[in-house]
C-alpha cells in the first residue's frame, strides 16, 4: 500500500497506535475477514496457526468466533494430516460437517494411504477443489450392499468403474462413456468372452471335453 500511494504521489493519512502482540493479531485478524471470502479449512488452519502463539481467548476475537467454532475448527485440523488438507485444496462451500465426516473416514492408517493414493491421481488432480473433496469422501465410504452387490464398483483407489441397479428380474450395469469411454469399449468387447468362461466353469460336458 504504501509504495503504491508513493508511486501516486498520493498523500494519505495515516494513524500510529501502540499495540500489543495480542492486539496487533486482533485488528489484523478483524480486517481479514472483513476483506476476504475465506472457506472454512481456511479459517480453521489460520486458527491453528494462531493458537501456537496466542490464548484461545485472542484467537476467539480476532476471528470474530465462538469458544465452540475455534475447538471445532482446532479438532478438525488436528485430525486431518496436513498433506491430505494440501492436495484437497481450500475447498469452497464445504464446511465443518462436511470436514469432520472426512475426519472421521480417515481414523486408520489404511485409510489415510487410500486418501493419499486417490489425491495423488491424475482423476482427482483434474477436480476443482469441492469436487475433489466430495469424490475423496466418496472413495472412502463403505459402499452399501445390495442384494450381495454394491450400487456403485470402484477401484481399490476410490475410481469409479460402474454403476449397478439390480432388480430380481435383471443386473444393470452402467459405466459412463463420457469419463472412461476405453474402459467401456473394454467391457463391451470382452463380454463374449466372460460369458464363455463362466460357461465353461459351470457346463459338466465342456468340462469332461476339456479333461477336467
Amino acid at each position: 500500500r504504501l509504495r503504491a500511494v508513493s508511486e501516486l504521489n498520493l498523500p494519505v493519512k495515516a494513524v500510529v497506535r501502540e499495540l500489543t502482540d495480542e492486539q496487533l493479531v486482533i485488528a489484523q485478524g478483524q480486517e481479514n475477514n472483513e476483506r476476504q471470502d475465506l472457506t472454512f479449512i481456511e479459517k480453521a488452519r489460520f486458527a491453528s496457526r494462531l493458537t501456537e502463539q496466542f490464548s484461545r481467548d485472542v484467537v476467539m476475537a480476532a476471528l470474530s468466533v465462538y469458544k465452540s467454532d475455534l475447538s471445532n475448527m482446532l479438532s478438525v485440523v488436528s485430525r486431518i494430516p496436513t498433506e491430505i488438507v494440501d492436495a484437497i485444496g481450500s475447498a469452497p462451500g464445504i464446511g465443518l460437517k462436511s470436514w469432520v465426516a472426512l475426519a472421521e473416514l480417515l481414523t486408520r492408517d489404511t485409510d489415510l494411504e487410500r486418501a493419499s493414493t486417490f489425491l495423488r491421481s491424475a482423476e482427482a488432480k483434474a477436480l476443482p477443489s469441492p469436487d475433489r473433496f466430495k469424490s475423496l469422501v466418496a472413495s472412502l465410504k463403505p459402499t452399501p450392499a445390495k442384494r450381495g452387490l454394491p450400487d456403485l464398483l470402484t477401484t481399490p483407489t476410490g475410481l469409479r468403474l460402474a454403476q449397478v441397479t439390480k432388480s430380481k428380474t435383471k443386473l444393470d450395469l452402467s459405466i459412463d462413456r463420457r469419463e472412461m469411454p476405453d474402459f467401456a469399449a473394454f467391457v463391451l468387447e470382452r463380454l463374449p468372452a466372460i460369458f464363455e468362461e463362466h460357461r465353461s466353469r459351470n457346463d459338466p460336458q465342456d468340462q469332461l471335453n476339456n479333461g477336467d
